[in-house]
Formats: C-alpha cells, sequence, structure tokens
C-alpha cells in the first residue's frame, strides 16, 4: 500500500484512517516515526476503551492493545513497558520508544 495519508488526521484519529493497526505498517509515504506516534496514539485511545469495557460499556474489539503493542514491537523492536502509567488506561511512556518526533514534541 503506497497511499499517500494525512499524519495530522491520522493522529488524531487512527481508527477512522486505517482498518486496523497492521496497516501502518504498509503504508510507504509514513516514516517510522510518524507510524510510531500514531501506533502510541491508537494504544492510548484504545486504553481509553478499555476502561469503558471496564465500566460496562461494549466495544467489537477486545484485543486492540495487543495488536497495537505487537504491531510496535513488529516496527522497532522490543518496546520496554516496564514504566507504563499506573493508570488503568495505561499507556506507552515516551522513553520507552525514542524518536525523532518525540525529541522535538
Amino acid at each position: 500500500m503506497t497511499d499517500q495519508i494525512d499524519f495530522k488526521a491520522a493522529i488524531l484519529d487512527p481508527a477512522s484512517t486505517f482498518a486496523s493497526p497492521e496497516d501502518i505498517l504498509e503504508i510507504d509515504s509514513l516514516t517510522q516515526d510518524q507510524k510510531i506516534e500514531i501506533l502510541r496514539r491508537w494504544e492510548y485511545d484504545a486504553g481509553q476503551l478499555s476502561v469503558a469495557e471496564e465500566e460496562g460499556m461494549m466495544s467489537d474489539e477486545p484485543s486492540l492493545i495487543q495488536r497495537v503493542v505487537l504491531t510496535l514491537n513488529t516496527l522497532i523492536g522490543n518496546i520496554d513497558m516496564e514504566d507504563t502509567p499506573p493508570t488503568k488506561a495505561g499507556g506507552i511512556p515516551r522513553n520507552s520508544i525514542e524518536t525523532d518526533l518525540a525529541k522535538t514534541s
């Protein structure tokens, strides 16, 4: 897949741009850092959805967090999940994934 992707739209709502986290790997027009940032956002969104599910709301994608993390592992290798935030929503800490975008944020 070599389609041009609107990075700003993708980072705001990855699920509206991609059918699955794995699809991000196929986009040649995005840099690795952009893919990582989109996947980090998707992981955060999936964490929020997981909290909502725990509070009685239903979802059609129970393993989304795992799929996003596995996709990140495919993209960059081992992710240090040791220092995740102590919240129900979790999130991948910036220092667990070093990117050029993270350095300029």
